[in-house]
């Protein structure tokens, strides 16, 4: 049974309020018994619009649980979805303050940024293509609001795919000159092999992941917009994120992306 619409807004704010206090609560799955996948999206809902009504805009969309290890761990198979928003960008080379996150995590990525409107349903691997303006690596920091990323896949939902923070690295690519699927990932952490993946691990291609959340994004009404980024999924595993770490990743073809990490943000 669907959870009542006072439930769903109780719980959307308690989630922008963990966010805005920058602490974690427990997961809604265990306090909400028959809560599914569908009133995770609407906690979604109404967590961002306080986001929005707060002056944040949305800039573009994440797509997580792309991989097959990741699905098996919280029971789903298939991806989610979450909304970025303005004041989750930082800056290639940024410095950041770990104080501002609360259990953060890093993802090396493929990015995509859109010069034409991309609207399901039906499109294709090859529509992607010919609506991106470019590619490029990048980082997304994902970072859980609830207790010891204790989630399945009704809490990540709700709390918008985990969504954190993201970096594009500055090099950019049309995505005709790429094989995307052979990308290979390489994520250093202080100078030390941290974690390897390929474009593959995206649902077979980071073009296939981008084209099932405009599919399934426009069933819902909900287009993606010139100007959007579109962050493809993870290519490797998650890697916790310690005070003082440098963090660079780099994808065949795709150049590279660095961020780096420290308490109040000192010499990051």
């Amino acid at each position: 049974m669907a959870l009542e619409i006072n439930t769903i807004e109780r719980l959307g704010d308690e989630l922008f309020e963990a966010l805005s206090e920058n602490r974690t609560v427990p997961n809604l799955r265990d306090r909400n018994p028959g809560m599914d996948i569908v009133d995770g999206y609407r906690v979604q809902e109404r967590m961002i619009s306080r986001r929005l009504a707060a002056g944040e805009t949305i800039v573009g969309k994440k797509i997580g649980v792309t991989s097959k290890a990741v699905q098996q761990a919280i029971g789903v198979f298939e991806p989610d979805f979450g909304q970025l928003t303005s004041a989750m960008v930082v800056e290639d080379g940024a410095a950041i303050d770990l104080d501002t996150l609360i259990q953060p995590q890093a993802e090396g990525e493929i990015a995509f940024v859109l010069k034409h409107d991309l609207v399901g349903p039906g499109v294709t691997a090859t529509d992607v293509v010919r609506a991106t303006d470019y590619v490029t690596a990048c980082f997304e920091i994902v970072d859980s609001r609830i207790n010891d990323w204790d989630i399945r896949i009704q809490d990540t939902v709700a709390d918008n795919a985990s969504c954190g923070i993201y970096a594009l690295g500055r090099e950019r690519f049309d995505p005709r000159d790429v094989d995307l699927t052979l990308a290979g990932m390489v994520l250093d952490r202080n100078g030390e092999l941290a974690a390897t993946g390929v474009g593959a691990a995206v649902q077979g291609s980071p073009l296939n992941s981008v084209a099932w959340l405009a599919n399934t994004l426009g069933r819902l009404g909900i287009p993606f917009r010139a100007g959007e980024a579109i962050l493809s999924g993870s290519l490797g595993p998650m890697i916790r994120i310690a005070d003082g770490d440098r963090l660079s990743v780099r994808i065949g073809g795709l150049g590279s992306c660095s961020l780096s990490f420290a308490r109040g943000g000192r010499n990051a």
